[in-house]
């Protein structure tokens, strides 16, 4: 009776041959559940997501419509009840408005500023970003100069001078603020896209005669997000927290649509009268919705960092 030889490598090589293949989403989640400060801030920023989008079915009060305030309450310290027997847990503003409620459509605002700004500079840095590191030469210096002159100037400065030339308003503090942070994605995108650039997969692309605009977005977009992804995180917290710098020097969104910032500069004023909660509030708000994107963009960072797995 004959034997059959073991397999090479014996039952642990087998068992590592048929272990499944631990997709990139997965592994961010399990990276992700070992960090409680991580979990901690997704789970903050999960909740702060969800109550600005349910902001209409939460806030007790529409602080945009004027036909709900009463001027007869503004400036109520938190705890107070106004005469129809409403109670204004985080007390009210000099125009009667329900803090509590301000704040929670506050932060649909400065969330979507954030967001709106972060991903269409993203989509405008990152193009010109891969362009700039395929194409070379002339294009490559002329894009990475105007970078270059972009990120000689603070943003703050080129952001008022925008919002002084177009004014108040949502969509032209957004607009600002991708042509203020474009010029960040454009130097990680080409940064990242001069690795991958003189890796075979591009030169076997090229082989084949595929068209440059599939080689760019199909090709080498792909291997170039780990950095982009990281650096939109940081930049969504960095665009709130410069709107909301815009709104407190008045240049930001207008008062009938206060955002975050906005509601810090309305209380400011009545800061050394006693009337903290007006800005305080608000201003508690504003820095746990920095700090929990932070937190995530920090270990996203640290997780999608092909050195760290080395």
């Amino acid at each position: 009776m004959s034997l059959s030889a073991p397999t090479a490598g014996g039952p642990a090589a087998s068992a590592q041959r048929l272990a499944p293949v631990e997709t990139p989403t997965q592994r961010v989640i399990r990276e992700f559940s070992r960090s409680w400060l991580a979990m901690f801030g997704l789970v903050v920023l999960t909740m702060v997501v969800l109550v600005a989008l349910g902001a209409s079915v939460i806030a007790p009060q529409n602080p945009y419509d004027l036909m709900q305030l009463d001027i007869l309450d503004s400036r109520l310290p938190p705890g107070s009840t106004s005469a129809a027997g409403m109670t204004y847990w985080l007390g009210t503003d000099e125009q009667g408005r329900d803090m509590l409620s301000g704040i929670l459509y506050g932060l649909r605002i400065s969330l979507g500023v954030g967001v709106a700004s972060a991903v269409t500079a993203a989509l405008v840095g990152a193009t010109l970003g891969l362009v700039a590191a395929y194409a070379g030469g002339r294009i490559e210096t002329a894009i990475m100069r105007v970078v270059d002159l972009q990120l000689s100037f603070p943003s703050i400065l080129v952001a008022l001078m925008i919002l002084a030339f177009l004014g108040k308003g949502v969509i032209n503090v957004v607009l600002a603020l991708i042509i203020v942070e474009w010029a960040a994605y454009a130097r990680t995108a080409r940064g990242a896209a001069l690795v991958e650039r003189r890796k075979e997969y591009i030169e076997a692309a090229e082989c084949l005669a595929i068209p440059r605009w599939r080689i760019l977005f199909r090709h080498l977009l792909p291997n170039c997000l780990p950095p982009l992804i990281v650096i939109v995180t940081v930049q969504i917290a960095r665009a709130i927290a410069l709107e909301a710098t815009l709104s407190f020097l008045g240049l930001g969104v207008p008062v009938t649509e206060p955002s975050l910032g906005m509601l810090i500069a309305n209380g400011y004023q009545y800061m050394l009268s006693g009337k903290f909660w007006m800005s305080f509030y608000p201003g508690v708000a504003l820095l746990i919705t920095i700090v929990a994107i932070n937190l995530v963009g920090d270990h996203l960072r640290d997780v999608l960092n092909p050195r760290s797995h080395s």
